[in-house]
């Protein structure tokens, strides 16, 4: 895990050594462990990295790293799988200098060429340079866990693990005025319609499960997509005892895989299913005392600290809380987001990073977490309706029971009409949403009319395929959804040099649940049934079978009452309004405190964005 950064151009009197090792020193959070740049002959070509030493510790394995007197490399993340693919090559006649997964990187490529991350478990960024074929291929994870950001121009390529290395190399901060009217009307932090885009003009980002080729003598810079998932649930014959069998192998498996370190590791315990299910199977596979942190809101109705400890106490873990106050996101507030760089969409960011804060007070390196689970596994209270929509298309809702099930265990997600209307004509009721959203948009009251004007010829709202469980699933994993949150966890882990790994996210795992049908995410009106089915032995009944739904949410609302807040807010709001981006009748508003996760949360938004203008 480490910050990567590198510098191509076709002459080299534009860029020298000076700016690569600019770009690496505002890297020195994600690698506190060792900075190293290099250049080739002419200086045409330049490479930094900044170290945070995981597997193999010693100086062979630092970075950049060379191959056969060839290819040069910097990597970001981990090949979990780096062992096996090891012994696999040293059958095809390469040999190692190092015990690092970064040289299996190496020698993979110089094997197998640009389908060597066809080969890789592993999060990933990565960036080779061929010295005898003069080219660049990078290459980022499927899921798109770690960063790859790049800025084009005549005659020069600059990539960096963070927009704040592009910065420092000269490359111009603009906003991206179209993003930011999005970010305010919708919340979306990202655009699903070109995943390239960023907040910012003229810097790009290498999507997931994307690889990049880069010739800096004709210029020519492209992108391709190397993996993708299927979408359309091929429903084959499965019995639950089978599919839990099969969960239960694969999910060790990729944990198994997931301990792979010469550091300590630990687990982010909130208390919630998947969080416990990885406690759990960590308790199986490790004999060591676990290292959980969990973040605590005391007096706060969703604090889940109770289960945590339910759950820390079971496996006798070394369990750490933090407690996270209002006072401390109005004095970390401006750390916090320029580790983000761009805007985030609730308080829920914060707390995470102060999570991994404590786990750098009590020297624990690389944490386990549960990201993931709630996208491929239909985790939120929403999915409901998709599953039942699907369902209601095929003849057998009302058979089915579901939604008396669900009502049953408190669930009181509507269906109506207009889910029946989505379920009969999926493409018209997508336009439909479409423009509903576009017309909230446009007429938002807080927003310039210039501003609206302007900005909205190009807003977009991309609707998920609306008759079916799995479509939504695919949608929020893949298009929109789990990227944002994978960006807020590992900018979030490694401003405090944490290495984040996500066991749910091992992508054979994630191609068996996307190949089941939907009754084995959704059952008997429990989400995440399959899950909580294969953990039911081992988790307490009131963890592995919990009614509530809470998110890893905090007292946002409270805490935006607080004087300070809502003073921050009402600059923010200032701020806006000088940009002409906000009317000015704005600052005679009262200050409107948000839960995490409601629809309009526009003061957060304000307060945010306020920040990267």
């Amino acid at each position: 895990m480490c910050g990567i950064a590198g510098i191509i151009q076709k002459v080299s009197d534009k860029y020298g050594i000076d700016h690569i090792k600019k770009m690496t020193a505002a890297l020195s959070h994600r690698g506190p462990d060792g900075e190293h740049v290099w250049c080739n002959r002419d200086s045409a070509v330049m490479l930094g990295h900044r170290r945070l030493a995981i597997i193999d510790l010693s100086p062979l394995a630092a970075q950049p790293m060379h191959f056969l007197e060839r290819y040069h490399i910097v990597h970001n993340g981990e090949i979990y799988n780096y062992l096996e693919l090891k012994q696999e090559l040293a059958k095809a006649g390469y040999t190692f200098e190092t015990r690092s997964d970064t040289e299996v990187i190496l020698a993979a490529y110089a094997h197998w060429g640009e389908s060597c991350v066809d080969h890789f478990d592993g999060m990933f960024a990565f960036a080779i340079w061929d010295e005898q074929e003069q080219e660049l291929f990078a290459a980022r994870d499927r899921f798109g866990e770690k960063p790859f950001y790049f800025f084009q121009s005549k005659d020069v390529l600059l990539f960096a693990s963070e927009l704040k290395a592009l910065f420092a190399a000269g490359i111009q901060r603009q906003m991206n005025l179209k993003m930011l009217f999005n970010y305010i009307t919708i919340g979306y932090t990202d655009n699903p319609e070109i995943p390239e885009e960023t907040f910012f003009e003229s810097i790009s980002r290498l999507p997931a499960a994307s690889r990049l080729f880069y010739s800096p003598f004709d210029q020519n810079l492209e992108i391709e997509k190397y993996w993708d998932l299927n979408k359309d649930t091929l429903e084959y014959k499965i019995s639950d005892a089978e599919a839990v069998e099969k969960f239960n192998t694969l999910f060790r498996e990729s944990i198994r895989k997931r301990l792979r370190s010469d550091v300590s590791i630990g687990t982010s315990l909130s208390g919630g299913l998947d969080s416990s299910s990885i406690a759990a199977t960590l308790h199986e596979l490790n004999s060591n005392k676990l290292n959980a942190f969990t973040a605590v809101f005391p007096g706060f109705e969703k604090d889940e600290s109770a289960h945590a400890s339910i759950v820390a106490n079971k496996f006798g873990s070394d369990h750490t809380t933090v407690t996270v106050t209002a006072a401390e996101l109005v004095k970390d507030w401006d750390k916090f987001l320029s580790c983000q760089e761009e805007p985030v969409g609730s308080a829920s960011a914060f707390a995470q990073y102060k999570v991994f804060e404590k786990a750098k007070e009590h020297g624990v390196t690389v944490l386990l977490d549960g990201q993931g689970a709630d996208e491929t596994l239909a985790g939120y209270f929403k999915y409901y309706k998709w599953y039942w929509q699907e369902l209601f298309y095929k003849r057998k809702l009302f058979s089915s029971g579901e939604i008396r099930a669900a009502r049953k265990l408190g669930v009181n997600e509507p269906f109506n009409i207009k889910n029946v209307m989505a379920s009969l004509l999926p493409e018209l009721a997508s336009v439909i949403l479409e423009r509903q959203y576009l017309f909230n948009a446009l007429n938002h009251e807080d927003l310039t009319h210039e501003f609206v004007k302007y900005q909205s010829r190009e807003a977009y709202y991309t609707t998920p395929e609306l008759s079916s469980l799995t479509g939504l699933l695919y949608f929020n994993t893949c298009i929109h959804g789990l990227g944002e949150l994978l960006r807020y966890a590992d900018r979030n882990s490694m401003a405090h040099g944490r290495e984040l790994r996500l066991p749910f996210l091992n992508h054979e795992l994630v191609e068996f649940l996307f190949s089941l049908p939907s009754n084995f995410k959704i059952r008997n009106g429990w989400t995440k049934w399959l899950l909580r089915t294969a953990m039911d032995p081992k988790l307490p009944p009131e963890i592995a079978w919990r009614r509530d739904k809470v998110g890893f949410e905090p007292p946002q609302k409270q805490w935006m009452q607080d004087p300070a807040i809502r003073e921050r807010i009402m600059e923010a709001r200032k701020k806006l309004v000088d940009e002409r981006v906000l009317k000015p009748d704005v600052l005679n508003k009262p200050v409107r405190g948000t839960d995490a996760y409601v629809s309009r949360p526009d003061d957060w938004r304000y307060l945010t964005a306020a920040y990267f203008m």
